[in-house]
């Protein structure tokens, strides 16, 4: 009696109302979700939804290698080019080893576009002129323009800086991180000697507004730093892109999250001509995590020269802007003249703003130098069509496996159907919610995935009913033949579907571009097929078994005995009982 006891209960079915529940409730968590994020459709790519699609492949420059910390420098440089361009949507990546993608959405202006993203970008190191905060839709008086006294370009020192700006100066070294993690109020010193302290700025002039003079400085240059209004992104993405490095020029930057405008005067320093920089913590002072740069010979001149003048001055006009594409991404002061070629600087630095800086510093330039691999522009209308065929391409494969299940499998295509439709729910709502969180795309080759799919999830349902119709076959009922089959089904799906992983893994990994939207589709989908037939497929196979419909084998359900040529009942070839056994069978057994 122990065998049969432990035969039903290692067949014993679970509790199929659970795991249905389960789904539901995911189901409609990830629903309510994507309804909540207010991003109800698929994220398109560019080969669907139009656009521009730029491959650069990276070449080494002399000095340089292809490594993951140069091209992930250039993609940080490339993202602010791009989005000084006010393109929001826009996507720069790495794909594979030593290229970039940079996928621009239609209604940009992809001419502009390549040039930015191609060309090498450009470091300077400029004098500060005048500053103040840009408040918005507040006017700011023109500064008083007087004639310079200093060589290099190098401003006359009589400036005096907003109220708010002199806050954030009088106060000690203190880093304010931006958005892109870098530094910008920070002491600049001479690597070999001591910090030194700032010098005392002026107090602010009665009226609060700036009384900065820019020697040089044009009539056009005084009406652009009155009118730049640096909370605007479209002021931003324009400000100071054309000047010349000979030229004096308005630029932004940002300080405690708050937007400066700034004047500033010609290059004193190039930004090639910073021979390397890196962080470093400084375990001796208490200064923390600091930049440490060297410059070339040139460099090393030329910074002794203007640091020797910008120490002389009060602030603002004793700080160095470093101007990286036009925008200021830091403004250290300095206190003492520097030379030697070696300089730091200081302030209250994570060791991510320090490192983020010193790459700006190393890097000003591209680190690498890429070419144009291919260009890719396609228009709305050629996108709609593709998304129309590719929507087509599935409707038809859908349907035609549909078809297959009805003819062959009869009523238990209704299992088929309602898993089809259940991965597809959960399929379109993942996607929807991937799109703001990863970046995820919708373009044509992941569409290709999701029709593959089709097939690959419905092979599951089939390896489950023909394990099922073995059962049947060999004389058990259907409800102990639901419950025989699955372990045997279990394990195939399982071996197919890892399999199937593992391949849109492995191609997600060796291949670049499109190709990769194709195998995380068909990835994410091997994954769902798994979910919807552990806690769908075979619970709601185990609730149908029940029914009289299934259970008695009605010709419509695909379970006839009859039909699948079912031997007799296992219970009818038990052997019948042999004769009470006598004194003389006993002593023969």
């Amino acid at each position: 009696m122990a065998a049969p006891k432990k035969g039903r209960s290692a067949s014993a079915p679970s509790k199929p109302g659970r795991s249905l529940a389960l789904i539901l409730i995911a189901i409609v968590a990830l629903t309510g979700g994507m309804f909540a994020s207010g991003h109800t459709t698929p994220r398109l790519g560019i080969d669907l939804a139009g656009g521009t699609s730029i491959t650069l492949k990276a070449k080494a420059d002399q000095g340089s290698a292809i490594n993951k910390a140069n091209m992930d420098t250039a993609v940080e440089i490339m993202n602010r080019r791009v989005n000084g361009l006010g393109v929001s949507e826009a996507e720069v990546q790495t794909q594979g080893n030593d290229n970039i993608i940079v996928n621009i959405p239609r209604g940009t202006n992809s001419k502009e576009a390549r040039e930015q993203v191609g060309t090498t970008a450009k470091l300077y190191f400029r004098p500060v002129l005048a500053t103040e905060p840009s408040a918005p839709g507040k006017a700011t008086p023109s500064p008083s323009a007087s004639p310079g006294s200093g060589s290099n370009g190098s401003p006359n020192p009589s400036a005096t800086p907003s109220a708010a700006k002199q806050k954030a100066s009088t106060s000690s070294p203190a880093a304010s991180a931006t958005p892109q993690g870098r530094a910008v109020s920070d002491a600049l010193k001479a690597g070999a000697k001591p910090s030194a302290t700032p010098s005392a700025p002026s107090s602010a002039s009665p009226s609060g507004a700036p009384n900065n003079s820019i020697g040089g400085a044009a009539a056009k240059l005084q009406a652009q730093y009155a009118a730049l209004d640096c909370s605007k992104p479209s002021a931003r993405a324009t400000a100071g892109k054309t000047a010349k490095p000979g030229e004096s020029t308005v630029a932004c930057g940002q300080v405690d999250k708050v937007w400066y405008k700034y004047v500033l005067g010609p290059a004193a320093v190039d930004g090639t001509e910073v021979k390397k920089a890196q962080a470093v913590f400084d375990t001796q002072g208490a200064s923390g995590w600091q930049v440490q740069m060297n410059f070339d010979s040139t460099g090393a001149k030329k910074f002794a020269d203007i640091t020797a003048q910008l120490a002389k001055n009060q602030q603002p006009q004793n700080e160095f802007g470093i101007v990286l594409d036009g925008e200021v991404v830091s403004s250290p002061y300095v206190s003492q003249s520097i030379t030697g070629g070696q300089a730091e600087i200081t302030g209250h630095f994570t060791q991510e703003e320090a490192q983020s800086l010193s790459n700006m510093l190393s890097y000003g330039a591209l680190p690498l130098t890429f070419t144009e691999d291919t260009v890719t522009t396609v228009t709305a209308a050629l996108g709609g069509e593709q998304l129309h065929a590719g929507l087509l391409a599935g409707a038809i494969g859908l349907a035609l496996v549909v078809l297959y299940l009805v003819f062959y499998y009869r009523g238990l295509s209704l299992v088929a159907m309602a898993s089809l439709l259940i991965s597809g729910i959960l399929t379109y709502v993942i996607m929807a919610l991937l799109g703001p969180a990863i970046g995820f795309a919708l373009n044509l080759p992941a569409v290709c995935g999701a029709i593959v799919a089709i097939g690959i999830t419905a092979d599951s349902f089939i390896v489950y009913f023909e394990r099922i119709r073995d059962e049947i076959r060999e004389g058990r009922s259907l409800r102990p033949a639901v419950e025989r089959a699955w372990p045997r089904a279990r394990r195939t799906i399982l071996v197919s579907d890892f399999v199937s992983f593992l391949a849109a893994a492995v191609l997600f990994i060796v291949t670049v571009g499109k190709v990769q939207g194709f195998a995380f589709t068909l990835g994410l989908t091997t994954v769902l097929d798994v979910v919807v037939v552990f806690f769908f497929t075979k619970p709601l196979m185990t609730i149908l078994a029940r029914r009289k419909f299934f259970a008695q084998g009605h010709k419509w359900s695909g379970l006839d005995p009859k039909s699948l040529g079912a031997k007799p009942p296992l219970r009818r070839t038990r052997r019948p009982a042999g004769p009470a056994s006598g004194p003389a069978q006993t002593k023969e057994a």
